[in-house]
């Protein structure tokens, strides 16, 4: 039976951020009853998708408490979020909890308090009921670990939310929590969102930076993860952003672009790189920028070759210190087959990787080569050519921004992975690798679904190809979502831009109850 079937039965759906917070103060819902809406309706999907790994109910019924208490006695400002459902991502350290990261070995190692962006959002009243999982070591874009198990995509369990904060994804997208807290290095907000059908924003690092979240990667200095968020909706995005900053962001979200305001000017393409766009993915594109037209917007094709460019440089400096960081974590562990041999494949001397590659594009497998060649450890001047050529690209970026506000681009080649299948599909989520690998305000939204027609594409020798042809197979009716990057303006560029394509496409949420 498809998850969405299961997970739609049984308790009704926790609401929006918006709805959650405004009914509560205005003391037509207590937070106490938004948190027992929560548990109910976590009760009713875990055993189907197993996104919230680590609870805690206890603590957020003494602080949902707390809120009713206040609003009873008229003691003034209940906060933005107040008595909103929120998750974490299982790298943000919560106190009372742990982070394993999906690791054995990190088990017993508590948090010895809160990540900074987690006692931001209870300050401004959200009810943290626990941690989302996450894949092990944050190396994957599936959720699945040794420790807390696999997460299910919530309407199809053959499926993953994708990842790094998949966990997240899926219970935002299954109704379980208003919104989640996750990071962003590689696309781990942006590709859950797309596979999941929800919306998410990666901030630039001067807004939220990190959030305090544990750091795999201590040593890599060019590029850094970020924080940022997941709900269903673009208006809680900005509510979630005014919470965690104390800034106020555009409400009017997707406001028409009239005189004396020019209007906005959008770049787009719809070419996915490496691997080839989904049938579905093309048309999502398509839509989004048929629905910004009708809101007034000025746009442009553009060359997707930036986002390919991109995309291998930001593999090339996540890979250069030949995975060291990553192995460094597994101390008392063996990780994962899947990680284990991108570890290697990272790890792999520069010396081998001319041979190696040519045997692999002897065999057809074309993308292992350009990515053996793309990839693994460098120092020295080799380490500088790609930082010349970040530079080079960034350059062009912003000569792009004095006519263009923002891009409007794929999140991946595919729909929701299945499960398994995220090692060999890393380059589908190319296409978010540009915004990461020069510190740019981006966000995905969810457009359309799978259609009839559109789960099939010819075969290819390349098996990381064939791979991305059978994540089309069957995939009728799954969440298709766009990017948005901002060239110009930010995060307030990237939620209005978002909020004209949700308006203007009216996505249909199914996993709601």
């Amino acid at each position: 039976m498809p998850q969405s079937e299961s997970a739609g039965n049984g308790a009704a759906a926790v609401g929006s951020v918006a709805g959650i917070g405004g009914a509560i103060r205005r003391g037509e819902k207590t937070a106490v009853e938004m948190l027992f809406a929560h548990m109910a309706r976590h009760a009713a999907t875990h055993a189907a998708i197993n996104g919230l790994v680590q609870q805690r109910h206890e603590a957020a019924a003494a602080e949902a408490a707390a809120i009713d208490r206040s609003r009873a006695n008229g003691e003034g400002d209940l906060g933005l979020l107040a008595g909103v459902p929120l998750s974490v991502k299982e790298c943000f350290p919560v106190a009372g909890l742990r982070t394993t990261l999906g690791i054995e070995s990190r088990l017993d190692r508590s948090d010895n308090g809160t990540a900074a962006i987690v006692s931001r959002l209870q300050a401004a009243g959200g009810l943290i009921v626990g941690k989302a999982n996450v894949p092990q070591a944050m190396y994957l874009h599936e959720a699945d670990n040794p420790v807390w198990g696999r997460t299910n995509h919530p309407e199809n369990p053959q499926r993953g939310p994708g990842g790094s904060s998949g966990g997240d994804a899926a219970l935002v997208a299954a109704g379980v929590v208003a919104a989640g807290v996750g990071t962003d290095l590689a696309g781990s907000i942006r590709q859950p969102a797309h596979a999941c059908g929800i919306a998410g924003i990666l901030p630039r690092s001067a807004v939220l930076g990190e959030g305090g979240s544990f750091d795999t990667m201590p040593h890599l200095a060019v590029v850094r993860p970020r924080a940022g968020f997941l709900a269903r909706r673009v208006d809680d995005l900005a509510l979630l952003l005014e919470a965690a900053t104390g800034q106020t962001w555009p409400r009017q979200i997707g406001r028409r672009m009239e005189p004396p305001q020019r209007p906005l000017r959008i770049g787009w393409w719809d070419e996915t790189g490496p691997i080839p766009a989904s049938p579905a993915v093309r048309r999502g594109v398509a839509e989004a920028m048929a629905a910004l037209r009708m809101a007034g917007v000025e746009d442009q094709r553009l060359d997707s070759s930036i986002g390919v460019d991109a995309a291998w440089l930001l593999l090339g400096l996540l890979s250069a210190d030949g995975g060291a960081d990553i192995r460094r974590l597994f101390q008392g562990s063996e990780p994962m087959p899947a990680v284990g041999r991108l570890l290697a494949m990272a790890g792999m001397p520069r010396s081998m990787r001319p041979l190696v590659a040519a045997v692999a594009a002897c065999a057809g497998r074309r993308l292992e080569a350009q990515a053996l060649r793309a990839t693994g450890p460098r120092r020295g001047s080799a380490l500088n050519r790609l930082l010349v050529n970040r530079r080079q690209l960034a350059d062009h970026i912003e000569g792009l921004s004095t006519r263009l506000d923002a891009i409007v681009c794929p999140v991946s080649a595919v729909p929701a992975l299945r499960h398994g299948t995220a090692s060999k599909l890393i380059l589908a989520a190319a296409p978010c690798l540009l915004a990461n690998l020069l510190d740019l305000a981006a966000g995905a939204v969810p457009v359309t679904r799978v259609a009839e027609g559109e789960e099939s594409r010819g075969p290819d020798r390349d098996p990381v190809i064939n791979s991305g042809r059978e994540a089309d197979r069957d995939s009728l009716g799954l969440p298709i979502g766009v990017q948005v990057i901002a060239l110009r303006g930010g995060e307030a560029t990237v939620l209005d831009v978002m909020g004209a394509i949700e308006a203007g496409c009216r996505f249909s949420h199914r996993a709601a109850g």
